[in-house]
């Protein structure tokens, strides 16, 4: 796959960007809600976590679109790394 056609694909993933700004937007919501809810200024550890699983969402889906495009990608849990490569020479 040529450069110009990966751009081409590339440039048709308005739904990733859709579900990204989404999620980020709910993510401060709930955010900033937890500054104002009792007690004022202290975040619960459980917005911490929708938090965290709202921002795994839209990673998934742009994991998930590099793989359609043909891309290399790599997950690892231990140390977080997350890889999307279309050098398909380069072995990590």
């Amino acid at each position: 796959m040529s450069a110009k056609d990966l751009k081409n694909k590339c440039g048709k993933h308005w739904l990733s960007r859709g579900v990204a700004a989404i999620c980020f937007f709910v993510s401060v919501g709930l955010i900033v809600g937890g500054f104002l809810v009792p007690p004022t200024g202290v975040i619960d550890g459980s917005v911490l976590k929708a938090v965290g699983e709202l921002l795994l969402f839209p990673t998934l889906l742009y994991g998930f679109r590099a793989v359609e495009l043909g891309l290399k990608v790599k997950f690892q849990k231990g140390d977080t790394s997350i890889i999307i490569n279309d050098n398909k020479e380069v072995e990590q």
